[in-house]
């Protein structure tokens, strides 16, 4: 018997609700990406981030232009991927929402480090990277960054966002 791909329901939907419907089906770890330097500092909550190479180790990281992070983040060129641990969902509120910049970086713990961007206290891991190449797909711009430190926290339990819901792994 044939799978139906489409649900009834479905039907009526847009393309783009159908596409974010079916991405709430992807678990993804969430991350809060910041940035420092001559552009200033900024951050935004990620989950779209993900390896790219070990050769050398890069990850990616997709940026809406939009975004209030976008240009300090793109000018600046080095950020600090930061992977949430399970208890810090309300850190991707802030850093996902509306908050004011300044806002967002004045009530949590953060690791100030010289030259580097600031690493997330408690988070599971800290991934120093610069920016080496930007491509522009759509409404976002996919960050290609070249891996240069990893702070591994090890805490045993990582956020997750699936089904519009935080999770614990």
């Amino acid at each position: 018997m044939p799978t139906e791909v489409i649900p009834p329901v479905a039907e009526a939907l847009s393309n783009q609700q159908l596409f974010r419907h079916a991405m709430a089906q992807l678990a993804a770890a969430v991350h809060i990406v910041t940035t420092d330097g001559t552009a200033g500092k900024a951050g935004f909550a990620a989950s779209a981030v993900c390896s790219v190479t070990d050769s050398p180790p890069t990850l990616l990281v997709c940026l809406n232009r939009s975004s209030s992070a976008w240009k300090a983040t793109v000018q600046n060129a080095r950020l600090c991927i930061n992977t949430l641990s399970a208890g810090q969902q309300a850190i991707s509120a802030v850093f996902g929402g509306k908050t004011a910049m300044a806002d967002r970086f004045s009530k949590i713990d953060w690791v100030e480090r010289a030259g580097k961007a600031p690493a997330l206290a408690g988070a599971a891991m800290s991934i120093d990277c610069r920016i080496v190449n930007i491509t522009t797909v759509g409404s976002h711009d996919v960050l290609f960054c070249e891996v240069q430190d990893i702070i591994d926290n090890q805490t045993g339990t990582n956020l997750l966002y699936f089904n519009r819901q935080y999770h614990s792994l």
